[in-house]
């Protein structure tokens, strides 16, 4: 695979195909490189920055100007030698200027090309994460009821539109490996937009806008179609609790020895309880109040509620085997072998070998 992208979507579909075991090329610009080399601090000692480091692993790296015709053949070469390519330029028309992708594509029949856009393949808007999430209703359903609109803490809409561009290339390459006839071209160029990921990834808000024809609202902490299922404020810290079914609510009550809530049959459905919603968060909030996070984990567990501590990041990072030149482990059943690239580190090896640069590694790098 040839890894043309930037900053995190595209880079990271490309690390997750790298942990599942396939070969792939980086390409960046002379000098810079990828941006998100400089998004920083942190760094780590030898100057990598901990954005770049996140979605990187396991790729070789050349530094190609696509501007000069000498750099335009070494990457057509490893066109030629590739499965897919990704890419996420600015626009349609620049990535057109800098390569002939058409071209490419009617040249190389078995060549899986997939693009990232903000907002479409025809749009000339760049696509940053946090303009992704304002326009796709996102900041309008986070944070407090009564609070500003706020944008989700990571850079979501980047990684599931990149975790949407790496299953429709496992999917395009698998129904190309099927085919007894080279696949249509409409079907190895593909466009993912981080803005129809975000959309998409609305699931059940969506679907109570389609079906109330009611707009959704902020509910903080809160579920919209769910009571009780939120965070409450233990004697020493934070919790959630998350009730899913009527059963649960039953052994919550036990659990929490709330019995006039679960004796009240207005509250026995799911429906019931939504409808006051704001009477059983505030009898739960004092209960939960009393007593600290532990106990109550413990007497939650013992009736099998749903229910979790509000942990730091650096608190959750503690129950894996993370690294601060890997990242995180994978989260699907791959394998980290090779650490983030510096900036042309494989570029002589690449321009002699290209594809065969890969067997010249000797094993895992990590």
């Amino acid at each position: 695979m040839l890894d043309l992208s930037r900053v995190l979507a595209g880079p990271l579909c490309g690390m997750m195909l790298g942990d599942l075991g396939a070969d792939v090329i980086k390409v960046e610009r002379p000098g810079s490189g990828d941006e998100s080399r400089g998004w920083g601090p942190p760094f780590t000692a030898d100057g990598q920055s901990a954005y770049y480091l996140c979605a990187n692993r396991n790729k070789l790296d050349i530094a190609l100007d696509l501007n000069l015709a000498a750099d335009r053949s070494v990457l057509e070469d490893l066109v030629a030698g590739a499965d897919v390519v990704l890419e996420n330029f600015p626009t349609r028309a620049s990535s057109n200027r800098l390569v002939d992708v058409d071209a490419l594509l009617n040249r190389h029949r078995r060549l899986i090309w997939l693009t990232i856009t903000g907002f479409g393949a025809e749009s000339m808007r760049p696509g940053y994460d946090i303009v992704v999430q304002a326009e796709c209703g996102w900041m309008s359903i986070t944070g407090e009821p009564a609070g500003e609109p706020m944008k989700v803490g990571v850079a979501l809409a980047d990684v599931i539109a990149g975790k949407d561009a790496a299953l429709s290339i496992v999917s395009a390459l698998w129904r190309r490996d099927r085919s007894p006839a080279d696949l249509p071209r409409d079907k190895r160029r593909i466009f993912i937009s981080l803005a129809d990921s975000a959309v998409a990834a609305l699931v059940n808000v969506a679907q109570n806008v389609l079906v109330s024809n009611s707009d959704a609202t902020r509910y903080g902490n809160a579920h919209p179609n769910l009571v009780p299922y939120q965070a409450f404020r233990a004697s020493d810290g934070y919790m959630v609790i998350a009730v899913g079914n009527d059963s649960q609510w039953l052994r919550c009550c036990e659990a929490l020895e709330v019995t006039a809530l679960g004796g009240d049959p207005t509250f026995a459905t799911n429906a019931g309880r939504l409808a006051r919603r704001d009477v059983i968060v505030s009898a739960i909030a004092r209960r939960v109040a009393q007593l600290p996070v532990a106990v109550w984990m413990e007497k939650l567990a013992v009736v099998n509620v749903p229910c979790g501590r509000v942990r730091t990041v650096r608190e959750a990072l503690s129950d894996g085997q993370h690294s601060a030149v890997t990242g995180i482990a994978p989260a699907i059943p791959g394998t980290v072998r090779l650490p983030p690239p510096q900036l042309d580190e494989h570029g002589l090896l690449i321009r002699q070998l290209g594809w065969g640069a890969f067997a010249t590694l000797p094993g895992p790098k990590v």
